[in-house]
């Protein structure tokens, strides 16, 4: 696994597609904090620690509505090739175009676009939900 957040966000998404109730994200702080800002916006349900022997990891819940999944797609930015970085006063361009929402790796911690911007603080852009 070269990138975490790529395959997070791939796992979580192909859960969601086949229908799955809950999906298995490896542990690290970086998930554990997406996934905690995706309970808190509304994409996913919950999020559990588990650990099995030396080995954590994350069980995070789907949330659907009507049997559809509450997002439709997701967008990523950053890449290990290619890092996008944003200024808190370019945040609020980059989530206004459309749908969505933001999430960006801030020295504060992962925030959303309008968190970030109400901290006043950029970081690098992850990804962007809908």
């Amino acid at each position: 696994m070269n990138y975490v957040v790529s395959d997070v966000i791939t796992r979580i998404k192909n859960a969601s597609l086949a229908r799955r109730r809950s999906v298995v994200l490896p542990y690290s702080k970086l998930v554990k904090e997406i996934a905690t800002v995706l309970v808190k916006e509304g994409f996913l349900s919950e999020v559990k620690e588990e650990k099995d022997g030396q080995k954590k990891t994350l069980i995070a819940g789907i949330r659907y509505e009507k049997r559809t999944p509450v997002f439709s797609d997701v967008l990523l930015f950053s890449k290990p090739s290619l890092r996008i970085y944003t200024a808190a006063k370019d945040i609020v361009k980059t989530s206004k175009r459309g749908r969505g929402v933001a999430i960006l790796s801030t020295s504060k911690g992962v925030l959303t676009g309008k968190e970030a911007a109400k901290k006043g603080v950029g970081g690098e852009l992850l990804f962007k939900i809908w």
